[in-house]
């Protein structure tokens, strides 16, 4: 292949390799120069222009991608026209994408002119998804080098294997303190997790941690038809001896694999029974959030045995993410009594909705709203109470002498909420565990509840988020672990932190209330008039 400038006369039948612009003229890169560009060449007063030209031997960049994009595609894969160079590869079902690896790397290492990209092995994909591409980066290549990349190819390098198991069986184990609510998400999050396939659950049973229990919940799913079974349990597996383990092998089944290198997902159990898979999923696989259980579950949704070895081959790439249910570090936890969290009362808002007033220093009972919720912030279990304040804060500070707390002057009050939130975040001792974030206009809000958040804060078993909740609504309010201050600190305007809430929904722990004390806030002098006559 030749390549260099040539004067417009010269450059009959090359290729222009840079778009060239010169006046008016645009002639683009990838244009075959004939009589009519060497017209207009002429005519805007080009010199010359930097031309390929294919020699014999040469295939040209359209040809060459298009054939190789031929070779490497096995069932389920369609190769778009190659233009440019390039020619694309689309899923023609959905099901989950096989890649022959080996067959890849010998196409890249034909020659740099070759480049063969293609999606992650075994993932997961749509009908019309792009999967590989194929892309000269010359106009044209050695045929012979064409040739070979053809022959690496061998018998298809990408398929799409489709979904074949339609059935799926659920066992849920349970043990005193699993909340109904629980089983049932993780019923509709499995349920979201294998439409993509086309499968659904034929039958779901919950029934006591115990071996003998389990192997007939599991028997009577295989009897029904299930062509794959997955248990969840109410205690994580913790040995091969475990009660999911010895469940399957008590109806004959097997155990094939235990534990994979990826987290979240490291305590995941393949077995089968009567040929059919059984899986003991990890905790991490009641949340939609992607983990190892997906890697392995679909796989199996479309026939694929997934063999030890392809288990242990999964760590590189394996952390997924950040666990922030995990214990970090992995330290003795603390006594429960010890844990330090420091109360923060918002008490900076200009009380907009009360048409005038500062609704904090407003009175029930003889007491200002905002010594009320300062004061019982002090009788809880917090180590520490910090009152952010703003619009006139040296009333609100007033109304609060004689209180051992430490304010927190936040400068830019008028912006809303958020600003009040990162105010007294960052005024929490290095040393305190978390926050329960208290709004000064609550004053239902009493110490015993403050406490029962406390008590719920467990790191150590991923309690990272307590939230009042009453009829299934959440209220105030909510104690933050340290993990989440960063995220927090990033909060803008008028609004809370609830779509934190929803994010890290695993770290949540729900403390049940009665009444509406987790959710009377005075916002309006009806509110208040109403907190005044109840």
């Amino acid at each position: 292949m030749k390549f260099g400038p040539a004067s417009p006369a010269e450059a009959i039948g090359g290729v222009t390799v840079h778009t060239l612009r010169q006046g008016s003229l645009v002639l683009k890169k990838g244009t075959t120069i004939g009589p009519a560009e060497v017209e207009a060449l002429n005519k805007a007063g080009a010199a010359e222009v930097v031309v390929v030209r294919l020699e014999e031997g040469d295939v040209s960049e359209d040809e060459a991608a298009a054939s190789i994009a031929q070779a490497v595609t096995g069932e389920g894969i369609i190769a778009e026209r190659a233009f440019t160079g390039r020619a694309n590869l689309f899923a023609g079902r959905a099901g989950v994408l096989v890649v022959d690896r080996a067959a890849v790397d010998r196409i890249n290492g034909i020659d740099e002119a070759i480049t063969f990209a293609t999606l992650s092995a075994f993932k997961p994909v749509v009908e019309g998804e792009m999967v590989a591409t194929v892309k000269l980066i010359p106009f044209g290549v050695e045929a012979k080098l064409r040739d070979a990349a053809v022959k690496a190819a061998g018998h298809g390098a990408l398929r799409i294997a489709p979904y074949v198991i339609k059935r799926v069986g659920v066992v849920s184990t349970l043990l005193p303190g699993l909340s109904p609510k629980v089983v049932e998400k993780t019923l509709r999050v499995t349920s979201e997790r294998l439409a993509p396939a086309g499968a659904t659950i034929i039958g779901e049973r919950r029934v006591p941690h115990d071996e003998a229990e389990l192997a007939a919940a599991v028997k009577e799913l295989l009897g029904l038809g299930a062509e794959l079974v997955i248990v969840f349990g109410a205690s994580a597996i913790a040995d091969r001896r475990d009660v999911i383990p010895a469940a399957i092998t008590r109806i004959g089944g097997a155990v094939e694999h235990f534990g994979m290198p990826v987290d979240p997902g490291n305590l995941l159990l393949i077995g089968n029974a009567n040929g059919v898979p059984v899986l003991g999923a990890p905790g991490c696989a009641r949340s939609p959030v992607e983990n190892g259980f997906d890697w392995v579950l679909m796989r199996l949704l479309a026939g694929l045995k997934v063999t030890r070895a392809e288990l242990t081959g999964m760590g590189v790439g394996g952390l997924l993410m950040e666990i922030v249910t995990r214990p970090q570090p992995r330290a003795k936890p603390e006594a429960e009594d010890s844990r330090n969290v420091t109360a923060i009362i918002l008490a900076a808002g200009r009380s907009t909705r009360m048409g005038g007033p500062n609704k904090l220093l407003a009175e029930l009972d003889g007491k200002k709203l905002v010594r009320i919720a300062t004061e019982q912030a002090l009788a809880s279990k917090a180590s520490e109470v910090v009152v952010v304040t703003g619009h006139q804060a040296e009333l609100v500070e007033q109304a609060l002498e004689g209180l051992k707390v430490r304010f927190v002057r936040n400068p830019d009050f008028a912006g809303g909420l958020a600003s009040s939130v990162k105010a007294g975040i960052a005024a929490v001792p290095e040393n305190a565990d978390g926050a329960v974030i208290c709004l000064g206009d609550m004053p239902l809000i009493d110490a015993h509840l403050i406490d029962r958040l406390i008590e719920t804060f467990a790191p150590d078993r991923g309690n990272l988020i307590a939230v009042p909740v009453a009829d299934g609504r959440r209220g105030n309010p909510v104690l933050w672990s340290r993990r989440f201050f960063k995220e927090l600190m990033t909060l803008d305007g008028d609004i809370g932190a609830r779509h934190l809430i929803a994010k890290h929904a695993e770290a949540v722990a729900e403390v049940p209330v009665e009444g509406s004390g987790a959710f009377l806030d005075i916002d309006t002098p009806q509110a208040l008039e109403a907190a005044r006559r109840s």
